[in-house]
């Protein structure tokens, strides 16, 4: 029995971990050759570096100032890519839940701007509050970071 049990392990194990090299199974996902990493095992290729995107920000704080109990706060932060590829945004996601970021899907390319949604819902908060959006990309220095503050009524 044991040596069933094994031999069904393995087998599921190497079954399950088939590869592919196109993109057939990227379901309506983005080109991998999109993704460049310029860091090696032999340091920084300043070439590569000089082609990836960028993340250039109007600005990357945002004060709510006063708001009052269950009050839901939103901005845009706007950017822009100056760079020379495609930036594609993989994750942006709030310090906690009551941080909610809603970004770009698709690739933007070299020259336009987009905006970064940020919704900071008050609900059961007092206080000064001070929240984080953090953002992965496919820029040269690959998270950006958010700030968004708040002043709220006392409970």
């Amino acid at each position: 029995m044991k040596r069933i049990l094994i031999y069904s392990m393995s087998l599921l194990v190497f079954t399950a971990c088939g590869s592919s090299t196109n993109n057939e199974g990227n379901k309506g996902g983005l080109p991998a050759n999109l993704v460049n990493n310029p860091n090696s095992a032999n340091g920084l290729d300043t070439v590569a570096a000089a082609r990836k995107p960028t993340m250039d920000f109007k600005d990357t704080v945002h004060n709510f100032g006063a708001m009052h109990k269950d009050e839901v706060g939103q901005y845009e932060f706007e950017f822009t890519n100056n760079g020379k590829t495609p930036l594609i945004i993989t994750s942006a996601a709030g310090s906690c839940g009551c941080t909610v970021a809603d970004y770009p899907h698709d690739a933007l390319q070299p020259g336009n701007s987009a905006v970064i949604k940020v919704s900071f819902n008050s609900k059961g908060k007092a206080g000064h509050q001070e929240k984080t959006v953090t953002i992965h990309a496919n820029t040269l220095r690959s998270t950006h970071m958010l700030f968004i503050k708040a002043d709220l009524d006392k409970e």
